[in-house]
């Protein structure tokens, strides 16, 4: 699994997610008709309901004893998402979301690795606050 759809399920699947129901989302409890598999290619999450990300972050942070800068710093994010923060893996994740930038200037590909993934989970279904795409 990659490590976007990693970040996708942690955020997505948490068991309290909080979830605003948009006017055209399927109900939550109407199971999808095909029985057809994912293509490999396609998010993780199913788009039942839109899930307020911020407020999922924010309800992880507060459960959480360690004070993590996750609005701003993709390690703080990945930290909070009990994931590996690594250089190599925010590399690995870089590639994944074609970063075109130099790789071993960690500081910038941090910054655009932040905005990237909250971008991407907001084409996923999340709703993201504008100041944090």
């Amino acid at each position: 699994m990659s490590i976007f759809s990693n970040i996708l399920n942690k955020i997505f699947h948490h068991d309290s997610a909080p979830a605003s129901a948009s006017p055209d989302a399927a109900p939550a409890t109407a199971p999808a008709t095909s029985t057809a598999a994912a293509a490999p290619g396609q998010p993780a999450a199913a788009p039942m309901q839109e899930v307020d990300v911020e407020a999922v972050l924010t309800q992880m942070q507060a459960n959480q004893g360690e004070k993590l800068n996750w609005r701003t710093s993709i390690v703080d994010l990945m930290k909070l998402l009990s994931l590996d923060s690594s250089l190599s893996a925010r590399k690995e994740l870089a590639t994944e979301l074609h970063y075109s930038g130099n790789m071993e200037d960690s500081a910038s590909m941090n910054i655009w690795l932040h905005k990237q993934v909250m971008q991407k989970l907001a084409e996923n279904g999340g709703k993201v606050p504008d100041d944090l795409k």
